[in-house]
């Protein structure tokens, strides 16, 4: 056993995992840890906790320290440089005439690199910039180019929900999402409906669809053959979330009748179909 911290560098970023060492620490307290990229600022998200040595990736590091009150005044100072190297990029873009838009800025807490964040539709050559970037900051330069929806992730926004986003509020990594996800939930194949702010499908339709996986176990779906105290006949429609069932009668003229789930029995059942063309016409829409 190994007694860890979770610590988070974003809102909701992805969460890993430090020695404490003899300090116990709670969750919203800051630290100074080096990563990867160099020495940085953190939060505490997971509390000193005991976990299986196979869960962790050795050698452990350990936190330098809990962030003293002039840590987090260099974590405020950084902040604005941000915003000043934010400004000056933007400038040299468009003095190198540059097809790209800069998104995003990270200064590291040792300000030993400084990360610029960019989208942009074809690969672009920015050698130029960074040697530019470099004279004037007098630090590493790194140029990052990412997708839609990390910048949706990184500048945040309201959902058609109403709330904001999940990338920004609460999802640590991007989970594959697919057309079939959208098409067993029961909605609508329109692009508008099914694909958030940053074009792609949303990212909602991952984390609902392990309950409505467990719906559709004990659901019939639409063309199941099914059995009712007055007739046999064939779902037309379903609404998972409720459980009840449009059944067209087999053998008559007489509309549709809505049943509850529990009052039908499944003689045959149906089979969720995804159209090829709908999914050739869609496929943009999974991509990072």
């Amino acid at each position: 056993m190994a007694e860890i911290i979770g610590v988070r560098f974003k809102s909701a970023g992805k969460v890993y995992y430090f020695s404490p060492g003899k300090q116990k620490l709670s969750v919203g307290e800051k630290v100074i840890v080096e990563t990867a990229r160099g020495v940085e600022c953190g939060e505490v998200a997971l509390a000193n906790k005991q976990v299986d040595d196979s869960r962790i990736v050795k050698p452990l590091k350990d936190i330098i320290r809990k962030a003293t009150e002039a840590d987090l005044k260099t974590v405020e100072q950084n902040k604005q440089k941000e915003k000043d190297a934010f400004r000056i990029c933007q400038e040299k873009i468009a003095v190198h005439k540059l097809d790209m838009k800069l998104v995003d800025v990270e200064c590291t807490f040792d300000n030993n690199k400084i990360l610029f964040y960019f989208t942009a539709e074809t690969r672009v050559d920015f050698r130029e910039l960074v040697k530019d970037l470099a004279s004037v900051f007098r630090t590493r330069i790194e140029l990052r180019q990412i997708g839609v929806r990390d910048e949706a992730k990184l500048l945040g926004g309201l959902g058609i929900c109403g709330r904001e986003f999940c990338c920004k509020s609460f999802l640590g990594d991007f989970q594959p999402v697919s057309i079939k996800m959208a098409k067993e939930q029961g909605l609508s194949l329109n692009p508008t409906k099914i694909s958030g702010t940053c074009g792609r499908l949303m990212c909602c339709l991952k984390h609902e669809q392990e309950a409505y996986e467990d719906l559709l176990k004990t659901t019939p779906k639409v063309g199941a053959y099914v059995s009712t105290e007055k007739f046999k006949g064939y779902v037309e429609e379903v609404n998972l979330l409720t459980g009840k069932l449009k059944v067209k009668p087999e053998k008559s003229d007489d509309p549709s009748v809505v049943f509850d789930k529990s009052e039908v029995t499944v003689i045959r059942d149906g089979k969720i179909k995804v159209d090829r063309d709908e999914v050739k016409a869609l496929r943009s829409l999974e991509d990072k």
